[in-house]
C-alpha cells in the first residue's frame, strides 16, 4: 500500500528479502540506561534472525544478551529520494549451542574487526517492519 507521504508499508518476506541485500545493519539497544546505536556487518539466518559476530568481552555482548533489542538496516539513494529501511524487534542472545556455533563458523557472518574470542549474537525476528520511500519529491 502506497501512503499519501510516500511511502510504502512492506511486508515481512519483503523485508527479509531486502535485509539479505546488505552488509551492514545497526544494533539499537540501551547502554547505561540511555539509548545506543552501534553499526555492525551480519548475516540473515535462513529462519529469519540477524546474526552478527563480535567479542566475548564487548561492551555490546553485555548489553545486550538475553535483552530485546532492535535491529534496522536501509538502503537510501537521496538524488533519487528513494530507498528503503527495515527494523527486526527481538531477543538478542549469545550462540551457545556448539552445533550451532560450527554451523555459523562455516556459514555466518565474519566480522570486519580483527577479533579475540569471538562470539555470534543471535537476534530474533519477532517483529519486522519495512517501508520504501517510493521516489515522492518531499517539497512543500
Amino acid at each position: 500500500m502506497i501512503h499519501s507521504d510516500g511511502f510504502r508499508a512492506l511486508d515481512r518476506q519483503e523485508c527479509l528479502r531486502l535485509l539479505g541485500e546488505v552488509p551492514v545493519g545497526r544494533v539499537v539497544y540501551t547502554r547505561h540506561a540511555l539509548p545506543a546505536v552501534l553499526p555492525v556487518n551480519f548475516t540473515l539466518d535462513p529462519d529469519g534472525s540477524v546474526v552478527l559476530c563480535t567479542s566475548a568481552d564487548s561492551d555490546l555482548v553485555r548489553a545486550v544478551d538475553g535483552v530485546v533489542v532492535a535491529f534496522e538496516a536501509d538502503d537510501v539513494h537521496a538524488g533519487r529520494r528513494s530507498g528503503w529501511s527495515v527494523v527486526v524487534t527481538g531477543r538478542a542472545a549469545v550462540v551457545t549451542d556448539p552445533a550451532e556455533r560450527e554451523r555459523l563458523l562455516r556459514t555466518g557472518p565474519r566480522s570486519w574487526m580483527p577479533l579475540r574470542r569471538g562470539v555470534f549474537v543471535r537476534i530474533g525476528s519477532e517483529m519486522v517492519t519495512g517501508r520504501e520511500l517510493t521516489g515522492a519529491d518531499g517539497r512543500p
